[in-house]
């Protein structure tokens, strides 16, 4: 049995900037087939290779394997299933597979417009993966695929999924297999060292309204810090990793795991050779103030903060917890305690105006975080908010949900007008800070990595990379009323997905009128509950579902 991976060929001017960064699913997904006994496993990175569909036509001819499977964020998922169409007509007899957090709750949409793939994973895909190969190799697919807890599929007119599996419950167990990487090709720009993204924790307790992690994942579980730390020490030993990532939504939720992360890293002398850096949420720092030097002891040198909005009325529409205020004082402690900090800014809704965009940059530089980034609001179609958008989501091309391209129209102003608004703080922000802060604050490691930071930004300016300016043909002011966003109109959501949305609609609704008659419990008109922070209902349907594919 033959497997071959593919990391489809998307590219964005957002998070490439600063590096060539490594898929992480094929070291997990890899690890849990040759944990199953399944080793004739291969891996083709189309991404970091660019390879075009005539390239990747030739390798998989030449490699021909029995199955074929890729992933998808939302903005990848036309690459991912243009690669499967690809692989379909190069190898007719092969399984074609589709995993990643996009198939998982919109496989309707997908399976509408893609018939070419066979199965869609849903979900966590190590386990799932494993059930699946095994019923191709002993020759019982697609015959038994009912079976299999976790997937969907075609099956003549209707559009199945089968029950969804039981989240990974022992994840000390999973083993990535991170040899089939070729290492040389990831690279961190701000410090010219080989990166990694390994995993700490899956899911996450909180539920903001904007975001779809904690639906995915749905149960919060956290790693045995020693094995995380072997991991890293095996990607440092073997690999060269010189930079890591935490891909965890907030690796430090848990306080006592991670500081036990921190003491074992630190026990073994890694610090010396590799430093890391994470997303975390600014009450976390503000509770381990106090603990933050030992963070940094353990190799800790950046934190990404989500700040999110300037604007107080942005926090609470996103059902975060912070106030402004505590974003400031965040980033000034991890500023003593000799921690990088970047500051994300999330602009484009409906209601964002010049004023709260100016406001956004006031609050940066009177905040001073090393780094700042504002990313346009990116309505994910399988999350709360995208719901409650209703008709203000008039983009459905899902290619340019890339946190970089206003899909969102502002009633204020235009597209255009947002993007060079958002553009001049970026120009106002990072040449200030290149004249007055990188160059001549702090010595050694912290001006390199600052000037790194800065080689990065301009590097993705001057190709014309950063934010998919050349894309859209943006050259500056003087470009407003002139670009070109390349929408595709012609996508819509397909009448499967939208018979699903509403049938979702009408159990919740249900459920939330049963649970005000039963406590009395107050509910906003729109039926939505009051909530600290989220503590949704929208978890994976766990019951086999129909619907007729259109």
């Amino acid at each position: 049995m033959r497997i071959c991976l593919i990391h489809p060929n998307y590219h964005s001017g957002g998070a490439e900037i600063a590096g060539n960064w490594p898929p992480a699913w094929v070291a997990y997904i890899a690890g849990a087939l040759k944990s199953a006994g399944f080793t004739d496993i291969h891996f083709i990175d189309a991404m970091t290779d660019h390879l075009s569909p005539a390239d990747l036509r030739v390798k998989l001819a030449e490699m021909q394997p029995d199955v074929v499977g890729t992933t998808a964020i939302t903005p990848s998922i036309y690459v991912a299933e243009e690669t499967l169409k690809l692989a379909s007509e190069v190898l007719p007899r092969a399984v074609t597979v589709l995993g990643g957090i996009h198939a998982t709750f919109m496989y309707k949409q997908v399976l509408s417009q893609a018939p070419h793939i066979d199965v869609i994973v849903r979900g966590e895909g190590e386990e799932i993966i494993v059930d699946l190969i095994r019923a191709i190799d002993a020759g019982r697919w697609p015959a038994d695929r009912a079976a299999i807890k976790g997937l969907a599929y075609r099956d003549g007119d209707e559009i199945v999924a089968t029950p969804a599996a039981p989240t990974v419950k022992d994840i000390d167990a999973i083993s990535p297999d991170w040899s089939l990487l070729k290492w040389d090709q990831y690279t961190y720009v701000p410090l010219g060292v080989k990166v990694a993204i390994p995993n700490m924790a899956r899911g996450c307790p909180f539920t903001c309204s904007f975001c779809s992690q904690w639906k995915f994942w749905r149960d919060y579980r956290v790693r045995d810090p020693i094995k995380v730390v072997d991991e890293i020490e095996e990607l440092v030993v073997k690999h060269g990793v010189g930079f890591f990532i935490l891909a965890d939504e907030e690796p430090t939720i848990n306080r006592r795991k991670f500081i036990q992360f921190c003491e074992e890293l630190i026990r073994r002398d890694l610090p010396r050779r590799v430093q890391w850096g994470i997303n975390t949420r600014v009450t976390d720092i503000m509770r381990d103030k106090d603990l933050l030097p030992l963070y940094r002891r353990a190799g800790l040198v950046h934190v990404s903060l989500g700040t999110e909005a300037a604007a107080q009325l942005k926090l609470d529409q996103f059902n975060k917890e912070t106030k402004v205020e505590e974003n400031k004082e965040a980033i000034r402690l991890l500023r003593e305690a000799d921690i990088f900090t970047e500051a994300q800014f999330i602009v484009g809704l409906d209601n964002e105006t010049p004023e709260t965009l100016e406001e956004t940059y006031q609050m940066a530089w009177d905040w001073q975080p090393d780094l700042a980034n504002w990313a346009m609001y990116t309505p994910w179609p399988f999350t709360p908010l995208f719901q409650e958008l209703g008709d203000k989501v008039e983009i459905f091309d899902f290619s340019k949900y890339n946190f970089v391209t206003p899909i969102m129209r502002p009633a204020a102003m235009d597209r255009d007008e947002l993007l060079d608004r958002v553009m001049n703080n970026y120009r106002r922000f990072y040449s200030k800070k290149a004249l007055f802060h990188y160059p001549w604050r702090g010595t050694g490691y912290r001006r390199k990595y600052l000037l790194g930071c800065l080689k990065a930004f301009m590097k993705a300016g001057f190709a014309r990379q950063f934010y998919d300016l050349g894309k859209v043909d943006y050259w500056g002011p003087q470009s407003k009323g002139k670009l070109n966003f390349n929408f595709d109109r012609t996508r819509t959501i397909a009448p499967a997905q939208m018979e699903d949305w509403q049938s979702k609609q009408d159990i919740a609704a249900q459920k939330r009128a049963a649970k005000l008659s039963r406590t009395g419990d107050f509910v906003m008109p729109n039926g939505a509950e009051v909530k600290a922070c989220g503590g949704g209902d929208q978890q994976m349907e766990e019951a086999r579902t129909t619907e007729p594919a259109e």
